[in-house]
């Protein structure tokens, strides 16, 4: 299984990370979106996983993406 992880901004509250885990689990291959507020991280656990099409699902649910975060 792999992982990928991403520092998130804009995230304040459990409904910010729900957006987050809903678009990203639409991501072929996702087959788990763990959002850690406190640490503004996502992670991301599944098989073969687009980091382009998992930073553009954060996009899409209205949050800015820094560099990926060494899994």
């Amino acid at each position: 299984m792999d992982q990928k992880q991403y520092n998130v901004t804009g995230m304040s509250c459990e409904h910010c990370a729900a957006s987050i885990r809903e678009e990203v689990s639409e991501v072929p291959g996702v087959s788990e979106v763990v959002v850690d507020l406190a640490a503004n991280a996502v992670t991301v656990h599944g098989t073969d996983l687009d980091d382009e099409r998992l930073r553009a699902a954060i996009v899409e649910a209205g949050y800015g993406i820094g560099d990926s975060i060494a899994a």
